[in-house]
């Protein structure tokens, strides 16, 4: 196993050199959903999150997104959140940095966009107030529109019904469009037919799949990429997608390989194991919050085995 040193001799200068703000990047990002890095106690950890960046930015990441659904943000205190943030900003490098500002009232995500808005974040991505469940178009309008009326930051809608449970319908995206800040929406409902049509009729917004299987899908609709998870573990895979798009390569070859890979992370609880999935490339292992727990034993070899065998 690699150690921090090893690692951190191979990430290129080129990682750390400053970033375009995300609103003026042309055609389609991939950013990282990213983990949160937490010590042996549970706590952020810095160091641990300036490594990790580094790790994303030499794969090949254009961005990174703070306190998504993959950062455990549901786990976190609002003042936690923040530093969460400001870490990602001392250490982003070359990085375009997204923060999700969403909370389960309008108070904090507000407060939270404040804030997002003087550390610099390049945009926000903003989940519906979740427990209550399938309000009303009218109602999430209610809950957006003071957001969007806010922000100074472009703002990104985050499409994910099967944690939130308050789907983002083009009905809300349709009473949401005369707002100039809305800029988008990460689109994690698992079927391409559906973020197809989001496409379709919404073209000038920038919307992401945070489906890593759907990525060519978007792309070849003219999307605006990737916003995954396990873009973590499958940085420089997830980053050839969009550069074979580009270069008008074999973006179908990319995908499936993409595919392929990410069945290793089939079976075991998400956050968790790619946690200790990085840990076998080099960085240190993070700490989970609860209600996540370690991988158990059995299943750390298992997984261990798998990753050596890619790697091999």
């Amino acid at each position: 196993m690699n150690t921090r040193r090893a690692f951190l001799a191979t990430v290129p200068a080129a990682a750390f050199a400053a970033a375009s703000k995300l609103p003026t990047a042309e055609g389609p990002q991939f950013i990282v959903a990213m983990l949160t890095m937490l010590d042996g106690k549970g706590r952020l950890d810095d160091a641990m999150n300036k490594d990790y960046l580094a790790y994303l930015a030499a794969g090949g990441a254009d961005g990174a997104l703070v306190m998504g659904t993959t950062g455990e943000f549901a786990s976190f205190s609002v003042k936690e959140r923040k530093q969460s943030l400001e870490s990602a900003m001392k250490h982003k490098g070359r990085l375009n940095v997204m923060c999700q500002i969403g909370a389960g009232n309008l108070p904090e995500t507000l407060e939270l966009l404040d804030h997002a808005t003087g550390s610099g974040a390049d945009s926000v991505l903003v989940l519906p107030p979740y427990y209550y469940k399938n309000p009303s178009a009218d109602g999430l309008a209610s809950f957006f529109e003071p957001v969007l009326r806010a922000a100074k930051l472009p703002v990104l809608v985050y499409n994910i019904p099967q944690l939130s449970g308050s789907p983002i319908t083009p009905e809300l995206l349709r009473k949401l469009s005369s707002f100039d800040r809305l800029y988008g929406m990460k689109d994690s409902f698992s079927k391409a037919d559906a973020m197809v049509s989001f496409l379709r009729e919404f073209p000038k917004l920038r919307i992401m799949t945070g489906v890593h299987g759907n990525i060519e899908v978007n792309l070849k609709n003219r999307g605006a990429g990737g916003l995954t998870g396990n873009g973590s573990i499958f940085v420089k895979e997830t980053a050839e997608i969009l550069k074979a798009h580009s270069a008008g390569g074999d973006t179908a070859a990319a995908q499936k390989k993409l595919n392929e890979l990410s069945g290793m992370l089939s079976g075991y609880d998400g956050v968790p194991a790619m946690k200790y999935a990085l840990s076998l490339m080099g960085l240190k292992e993070s700490a989970v919050r609860a209600p996540f727990v370690p991988v158990a034993d059995a299943k750390r070899k298992e997984l261990a085995e798998k990753i050596a065998r890619w790697r091999s």
